[in-house]
């Protein structure tokens, strides 16, 4: 199919297409979360051979999201989503019925190609659209890739319950969202107008991949491995390394898979940097609101006992609710105030909202209230670093540095997954009942 004519789709079709690319992303990351005891269960693994279905999603998405969005430039962006898409619909279905660890993990290694989706998604508003609607039409695309994480727990919890629910019904899901997208996009979104062609600078990209996953490894395995121990320290020193090899490399190469003039411009390197604090502060509520409220008062003193689907609907969905809604106003603001103003307001509402949670999160009002104001920051992050992109690169460039601020996200998440769990292990309540688990003390929050 060859898809309608560049410039022929209304804006609002357009973005209601790619809409579900980027609910796609977000929901390939979160749905396994609270679905990893069951699969332990169900496979009979240890906690930290299941892990290994979140580290292997984020390695493929380290590995494919720059090479995908740079193709996305030379190739055009509609094919690469919908291969991307093909992807993400083939790893879900050999998720479904997979019986062992190991296919399991072939499976979420397909699925964490999807990444990729969202800034191809933003790369191809900026081809079709002109200047004066690009922002609340990114606003709209980057709030249903917020919203996708709650709307994919909240999945997983309802799919789940009962006893005779297995994990399998959550990849059918996920399934059944990307087929619905790879449909979206065939049907409403055209070529690219102008791909800018050339070659792949495949040394280049084989570098960059090997230096995130040498970081990216340890950083996620560090809990299980040992943070002064010689693997970790070993992958660290081999990240930095072929980092200094990688950017050598695409000095020297006519066509660098990564322009580094590009990547050092100030509005550039900003986004970037801005993005690893909004993945930092992303998963940091996320993984520590989702700690807190699981707490068993009875045994902790603070907490709520709350269940996988009840942390997912009455903690998590409100924020992500709040971060669908405020992405709509970060686009308009972005039209009247600029990005940078509508960056400093969210940046304020995630100080606030962290307040909340580290000084009063005593009741289940004040963690969905501080839950929603972290909801709004991140939104109105997701709403204007794409703005900077599209200020700071020419359009043939979009795909790459929006696919790099993809990856620096996923840095800021992965930095805050271990952050958190390290803090909340490093002081444990004294003198708990036999058999209980590790419960960190309140102060750590």
């Amino acid at each position: 199919m060859a898809g309608p004519a560049p410039g022929s789709v209304p804006a609002p079709v357009l973005v209601l297409a790619l809409g579900p690319a980027a609910m796609v992303v977000s929901t390939m990351q979160t749905l396994v979360v609270p679905i990893l005891p069951v699969i332990r269960d169900e496979l009979s693994l240890t906690s930290s051979a299941a892990s290994w279905l979140i580290t292997a999603t984020l390695l493929s998405a380290a590995v494919s999201t720059p090479l995908l969005g740079r193709l996305g430039d030379q190739r055009g962006k509609r094919p690469v989503l919908l291969g991307v898409l093909a992807l993400a619909v083939a790893g879900s279905v050999l998720a479904a019925t997979a019986g062992s660890l190991p296919v399991l993990i072939t499976a979420r290694v397909l699925q964490g190609a999807s990444t990729a989706l969202f800034p191809l998604a933003l790369s191809v508003l900026r081809d079709e659209l002109p200047p004066g609607r690009l922002p609340g039409a990114m606003g709209f695309v980057s709030g249903t890739l917020a919203f996708g994480s709650g709307f994919a727990l909240v999945g997983a919890g309802l799919l789940t319950r009962g006893p005779e629910a297995g994990y399998d019904r959550v990849f059918w899901f996920a399934a059944v969202l990307s087929a619905v997208a790879l449909a979206a996009v065939a049907l409403a979104v055209p070529p690219s107008p102008h791909p800018a062609g050339g070659r792949t600078d495949w040394a280049g990209a084989a570098l960059l991949a090997t230096a995130l996953v040498l970081f990216l490894l340890p950083v996620s395995q560090g809990n299980a491995w040992g943070w002064g121990s010689p693997r970790v320290l070993g992958c660290l020193a081999g990240a930095a390394v072929a980092t200094a090899v990688w950017a050598l490399v695409e000095r020297r190469v006519r066509e660098p898979m990564v322009d580094l003039r590009m990547l050092l411009r100030r509005p550039v390197l900003f986004t970037n940097i801005a993005g690893v604090l909004l993945g930092f502060g992303l998963f940091t509520q996320f993984i520590g609101v989702s700690y807190l409220v699981q707490t068993p008062p009875e045994i902790a003193g603070y907490g709520f006992g709350a269940s996988v689907l009840r942390t997912s609907v009455v903690y998590l969905l409100p924020g992500a609710t709040a971060s669908l809604l405020a992405a709509q106003l970060g686009g308009a603001l972005v039209r009247r105030i600029g990005a940078r103003i509508t960056l400093a307001a969210g940046a304020c509402a995630g100080v606030a909202g962290f307040a909340v949670l580290a000084l009063a999160h005593g009741t289940p009002a004040a963690v969905v209230t501080g839950g929603a104001l972290t909801g709004i920051a991140v939104a109105f992050g997701f709403a204007t670093l794409p703005a900077f992109i599209v200020a700071g690169v020419p359009a043939h460039q979009s795909g790459i540095a929006n696919g790099i601020n993809s990856i620096s996200r996923s840095v800021g998440s992965s930095v805050a997954s271990a952050v958190v769990t390290t803090l909340l292990a490093a002081n444990t309540l004294p003198g708990l009942p036999p058999g209980a688990p590790a419960l960190p003390a309140e102060t750590q929050y």
